[in-house]
């Protein structure tokens, strides 16, 4: 699996966090150019790297609160993480030149319609890109929740959000309860959000 990331030191994700599957094959930046892509970025650790980082722990902040979040939204307006407590939130940090994030952008805006009435609230924030791109980005892919803009980086930074596409899941009480890493699939969707709805049935 690859995924996209700054250059910058890799901190560990948690044992508890599962392979997932990808939903197509993502490539390197580096053999699929993109004029939107920002050169800071570059592909992921290996995977067996990666599995010697998983054993260590600590990337996804679970059984912490949530770092604070306050960007510009794409259309107008801010996303304050704050302003949501008290409601069950899905936070991915991504990026539109990003495969895997392509792929998971239909997957969210399912479990974002499934799971409105049960007060979920889905965000998507893009880490270093203009408002044009990724506006353009969100409506190719209907995008059905708001996504946010991290221009400077600095939000996912604080996040440890050093890999992309990363998700985090956070309960009512602003409390991360469960992270993934790389292009996931619906089953671990399912997974974390079900960490947030405590009482309802989370299906794939």
């Amino acid at each position: 699996v690859y995924a996209l990331a700054p250059e910058v030191p890799l901190v560990a994700p948690t044992a508890s966090v599962a392979p997932s599957p990808v939903p197509s094959s993502p490539v390197p930046a580096t053999d699929r150019p993109s004029p939107s892509a920002p050169p800071s970025l570059s592909p992921s650790a290996s995977p067996s790297a990666s599995a010697s980082l998983a054993a260590s722990g600590g990337l996804f902040h679970i059984g912490e609160a949530a770092p604070p979040l306050v960007v510009p939204q794409v259309g107008g307006g801010t996303i304050d993480l704050a302003d949501l407590k008290g409601q069950p939130v899905w936070v991915n940090f991504m990026g539109t030149y990003c495969p895997p994030c392509q792929d998971e952008f239909p997957l969210m805006n399912g479990f974002a319609a499934r799971y409105a009435k049960d007060g979920l609230v889905v965000l998507a924030i893009d880490v270093k890109e203009d408002e044009g791109t990724v506006a353009a980005f969100a409506e190719s892919l209907a995008a059905t929740f708001p996504l946010g803009l991290d221009e400077s980086g600095a939000n996912a930074e604080a996040w440890d959000a050093l890999v992309l596409p990363i998700h985090f899941w956070i309960d009512r009480d602003g409390i991360v309860r469960d992270g993934a890493l790389g292009g996931i699939g619906p089953d671990i969707m399912a997974r974390g959000v079900q960490t947030i709805l405590p009482g309802v049935t989370v299906t794939p």
